[in-house]
């Protein structure tokens, strides 16, 4: 971004405002960072544990999975799910909470034994999906509102400030100059009217 500049008081007061509020958001956008960063990380290590407690539901349920073709899904649904969304240094994700299912009856003499235990293990395993969906979703958010703070960071201290900094030492050089010139001028003149009111 170049800031647009002229060579006078205002300009300079306006460009300090422009380094001081830089300056303020700077440690904010910091901390923001790194809360995200860690936030990244929680999620990450959850999202993992949570797809390794899916693929050791799986394995331990082999078994059952050859099974599972014969198991009348239609008997059981997600219903619905609890999202909330909360705010994690100000940036809004979805927070899983129960999740409901409902079952159809069925009779327990004409269908074998086994379903209520298949039906306990879909409802687990769908748990465990849902949780890995909304997990992904608030990793996605995180990452790109961290990104997106880092980059702020970065152009505020590496580019902007700098640059306000700059600009406003030109500005105060080039009135200093100016300043120093004028005075010059008044000395040279005031000396030649002394000199031209003294014959």
């Amino acid at each position: 971004m170049a800031f647009v500049f002229q060579y006078n008081n205002v300009s300079k007061l306006h460009l300090q405002h422009q380094m001081e509020m830089r300056e303020r958001a700077l440690p904010v956008l910091k901390s923001k960072e790194s809360a995200l960063r860690v936030e990244v990380k929680k999620t990450k290590l959850l999202f993992e544990a949570t797809q390794k407690e899916l693929e050791i539901a799986l394995l331990q349920e082999e078994d059952f999975l050859i099974l599972a073709g014969e198991l009348d899904t239609s008997l059981i649904y997600l219903d619905y799910v609890e999202v909330e969304t909360i705010s994690i240094a100000g940036v809004k994700v979805p927070k899983i909470g129960k999740i409901h299912f409902k079952r159809q009856m069925f009779n327990i003499f004409v269908n074998p034994y086994w379903f209520i235990q298949g039906f306990d293990f879909i409802e687990k395993i769908t748990i465990l999906k849902t949780r890995l969906l909304y997990l992904e979703k608030r990793f996605f958010l995180l990452e790109k509102a961290r990104k997106k703070t880092t980059q702020k960071v970065n152009l505020y201290e590496k580019n902007q400030i700098p640059e306000l900094l700059d600009l406003i030492r030109k500005i105060k050089h080039f009135l200093e100059d100016e300043e120093n010139l004028s005075k010059s001028s008044q000395k040279i003149l005031k000396s030649t009217l002394e000199s031209k009111s003294f014959p």
